[in-house]
């Protein structure tokens, strides 16, 4: 008979802190929309146990999830490698990892330190309690389907593009049935709340969570990102606003339920856990002068379509300034790391974070994957078609994160904000791609 929990704590940070997600846009917190959250699933089989805790943050670092695991460790004996910590990457919280902008970078701004400690101690208490409150339980899984033809979002780069339409979702029930806790794994950035706002929020996945848990009632539920790095709601949206992620999400939860309606329950399941380290590889971008000659070229082309289209209210001309002025960001951060590196300024996002770590759950006949950093939906297609096992959910910007998106080689032909703005070489991408299906395949 399994063991099992569901335990959740209240993260959001007092007001003052700068919020994440748009920095070449400081925002400073002056409240809160709708709580974030921490969650944790524990599971236990009575030889092997696991943890996934998932965060309303858009990232988490690696250093601060090896002091979580040191701790947790300690206090309940659960090997540090079997715990997995997830981040739903909304753009409405606060810091908890280093930076890449080029602005924060040279003003020498730090993380939130008294606000990371706190956060580090509450999701240790939290795990510990999950333990010592775990009960007999079925673990299910499930998988439904809710891509761009529901009206949620798909490729931001290409419209109609590649995309992952499937709704994953990882539940606990006790010995009555009733269910919970469950974790929801959904591909799409949280980013219907824009730079606008100076409130925190979880965005989208608040919604998915309230839709499940009213479908649900007594469950405790967690999100999890899946390989977004590509993935918005940009060209799928009726507007930026909280009545838009309160539909997307709704949408998003029901697809959740549907899914668990169809799970496949045990409560006797085998568990294994297995990670691996990957050094993290830069590109080449050139010299000084020449990445200054290309912010000047991206420059003269977002002013003169800003100069046509930026107060137009129809959104192919909102697309057209947009897409140039993220362009012009991605290249003047390129230009930024060469200048920073060159002066010896300590980039956290990079020295923090190395080596990677690629970490892979058995659950059954379930495999998780946890990849730090952003992936483009691509590689994250990938490895669910090949992993080995009829049900994969990967869990982006677990573990850490990275100093830009993991790109496919065809998008840098493109171009584009993902690709100007990474420090990633194009092979890092299939190579922490192979390195979690290798693992994977090795678990079945």
């Amino acid at each position: 008979m399994l063991k099992a929990s569901m335990k959740r704590v209240e993260i959001t940070p007092p007001e003052g802190l700068e919020l994440a997600g748009y920095p070449h846009y400081p925002r400073y917190n002056e409240g809160c929309h709708d709580p974030l959250y921490a969650a944790c699933m524990y599971i236990s089989n009575g030889t092997e146990e696991i943890c996934m805790v998932t965060l309303d943050l858009l990232f988490f670092s690696k250093r601060h999830v090896a002091e979580v695991r040191r701790l947790t460790e300690e206090k309940t004996g659960i090997p540090g490698r079997h715990i997995m910590i997830s981040c739903s990457h909304t753009h409405s919280g606060p810091w908890a990892s280093g930076r890449l902008d080029v602005e924060s970078l040279e003003a020498g701004k730090e993380q939130p330190r008294e606000y990371v400690e706190s956060l580090i101690s509450k999701i240790t208490d939290m795990i510990s309690e999950a333990k010592r409150e775990a009960f007999d339980a079925a673990f299910g899984y499930g998988t439904a389907v809710c891509g761009a033809e529901s009206g949620v979002g798909g490729n931001r780069r290409i419209p109609g593009g590649p995309h992952d339409p499937l709704a994953s979702v990882m539940a606990v029930k006790d010995a009555s049935g009733t269910v919970r806790g469950a974790i929801i794994n959904y591909t799409l950035h949280p980013s219907f709340i824009h730079e606008w706002s100076n409130v925190c929020s979880a965005d989208y996945p608040c919604y998915v969570k309230r839709q499940f848990e009213e479908l649900e009632p007594g469950a405790v539920t967690g999100f999890a990102q899946g390989t977004s790095g590509n993935q918005s709601s940009r060209y799928y949206r009726h507007g930026e606003s909280f009545d838009e992620a309160e539909r997307v999400g709704r949408t998003i939860g029901k697809a959740a339920h549907r899914a668990l309606q169809n799970a496949e329950w045990s409560d006797d399941i085998d568990i294994a856990a297995v990670s691996a380290e990957l050094k993290i590889e830069l590109r080449d971008f050139g010299t000084e002068e020449e990445l200054r000659a290309k912010v000047a070229a991206d420059e003269a082309v977002y002013r003169d379509l800003y100069s046509r289209y930026g107060q137009s209210e129809k959104r192919e001309e909102y697309y057209l300034w947009q897409n140039a002025n993220l362009k012009l960001l991605g290249s003047e951060d390129q230009l930024g790391y060469v200048l920073m590196r060159k002066r010896g300024v300590k980039i956290e996002l990079l020295g923090d974070e190395d080596p990677a770590e690629i970490q892979v759950f058995r659950l059954g006949g379930l495999c998780v994957i946890g990849i730090p950093g952003e992936i483009f939906v691509e590689y994250g297609l990938y490895m669910k078609a090949v992993a080995g096992f009829g049900t994969v959910i990967v869990n982006e910007l677990s573990n850490g994160c990275l100093p830009g998106y993991m790109y496919t080689p065809e998008s840098l032909v493109t171009g584009g904000y993902e690709t100007d703005t990474s420090m990633l070489s194009e092979e890092f991408g299939m190579k922490m791609t192979d390195t979690a299906v290798r693992l994977a395949r090795g678990l079945r």
